[in-house]
């Protein structure tokens, strides 16, 4: 990791965690459900998506007050989905983040329940941004519907499931995981992009940036799962081989994936090269999805 994204972390997460800490303090939740609902979201985790809302803004130089409640709103939604997709009729896995996961410590209704709340939870603190002017905020929430949504991770997440027990190709291999992973990846540096209110033309290039960064994200994990342990990954290995998913070194092999991982990258990078952000911290970010090893 750099010593530019090291010392960008170092500042953020901790005011991530703090805002997550002021926003379920006070609440008038039944104490299981809130229970529940921390849990999930005090797990840690390398919350490389709300750090992509804050990157877009800290490199496009653009101060928000708001920019903390956008970016723990997706990661809030980041969470619900998590949840869900450790419940024994989704993925079904007993460890998330190294510990135990939600469903095996509250039981799958609670889980269900929690996630549940930590959706509409989102949406509530999108919905009250207080130095955003109203037509962002709205573009924000549209944005954050559509990526979350049937047309983005939730319909991923239904092409994954139905293509478990198939041989896919690596175009319909791509189309899952651009919804499933990568809708909401991109979502978070559309939002930063929305409150730094760039040209759209600016946007566009930020969205190829964000459409191979997702990509690469989805690559790793693929690779990772059948590359790392148990202990380094915080959740069970060779999942995906267990569950006959069709992944990317099942397609390509362990070489051919890599090798796509890099191609990727690279075209993530060139477009950030092409509005002056190639030693930009959504470049370093970029860096340590394709190299990190949970």
């Amino acid at each position: 990791m750099s010593e530019q994204l090291k010392k960008f972390m170092d500042e953020k997460i901790p005011l991530l965690d703090n805002h997550f800490s002021e926003l379920f303090n006070g609440k008038n939740y039944p104490e299981i459900l809130h229970e529940a609902m921390a849990y999930s979201v005090n797990a840690g985790g390398k919350r490389i998506r709300p750090l992509l809302v804050l990157a877009v803004l800290q490199d496009l130089e653009v101060a928000s007050e708001d920019a903390i409640q956008v970016a723990g709103a997706i990661e809030l939604i980041h969470t619900y989905s998590l949840i869900h997709d450790d419940l024994p009729c989704m993925d079904d896995d007993d460890f998330r983040r190294g510990n135990p996961t939600n469903h095996i410590v509250f039981g799958e209704a609670t889980a269900v329940l929690a996630a549940d709340a930590l959706q509409t939870l989102a949406f509530e603190q999108l919905a009250t941004l207080q130095h955003t002017d109203p037509a962002t905020m709205l573009a924000i929430l549209k944005a954050v519907s559509i990526a979350s949504g049937a047309s983005g991770m939730v319909g991923g997440q239904i092409l994954d499931m139905q293509g478990e027990g198939k041989q896919l190709s690596l175009t319909e291999l791509e189309e899952i995981h651009i919804h499933k992973t990568g809708a909401l990846l991109a979502c978070c540096i559309e939002s930063g992009a929305l409150l730094a209110k760039v040209s759209e033309s600016k946007m566009e290039i930020l969205r190829t940036f964000s459409r191979h960064i997702g990509l690469a994200f989805q690559i790793k994990d693929d690779i990772l799962d059948v590359t790392a342990s148990t202990e380094q990954l915080g959740k069970t290995a060779n999942k995906d081989t267990a569950s006959e998913k069709s992944t990317y070194p099942a397609l390509l092999g362990l070489e051919g994936a890599q090798a796509k991982l890099e191609d990727h990258h690279k075209q993530a990078l060139d477009a950030l090269e092409e509005i002056g952000l190639g030693s930009s911290l959504l470049a370093r970010i970029g860096d340590y999805i394709i190299n990190r090893n949970a």
